[in-house]
């Protein structure tokens, strides 16, 4: 039971990742979503550069540990990606690269939302 919770919290940590990266595009088709989109990427930056912690890290750590498996040793990112997607000296530049993404869905949301509210005017 405490490994199927592990299991779903990974996942649910990979499903952020993937609406972090991605959910500001998404908005440009379902407007409302820039909401959810812009907290996700508060928390992403809180969580990178204050460190707050994560709770999703916090129960996949904790599931771990209660089914005899090793508890995650520096967090999600450490364990999943760095070193295993990128190399470790790259997380700088991913990191860059995933906020450059967010501006430029960012951009393309409020250029969309502009030509839909002129349009709605005409």
């Amino acid at each position: 039971m405490y490994a199927a919770i592990a299991e779903l919290a990974m996942l649910a940590h990979f499903a952020f990742l993937v609406v972090l990266v991605l959910g500001g595009f998404a908005a440009w088709r379902w407007p409302r979503l820039i909401v959810v989109h812009v907290g996700l990427a508060i928390w992403g930056v809180l969580n990178a550069v204050v460190k707050v912690p994560c709770p999703l890290t916090n129960v996949e750590d904790w599931a771990r540990r209660a089914a005899g498996e090793q508890g995650l040793p520096g967090g999600f990112i450490d364990r999943y990606l760095t070193g295993v997607v990128y190399p470790e000296e790259n997380l700088a530049a991913i990191q860059l690269g995933v906020a450059g993404v967010i501006v430029v869905s960012w951009i393309g949301f409020v250029m969309r939302w502009r030509r839909r509210r002129r349009a709605s005017f005409d």
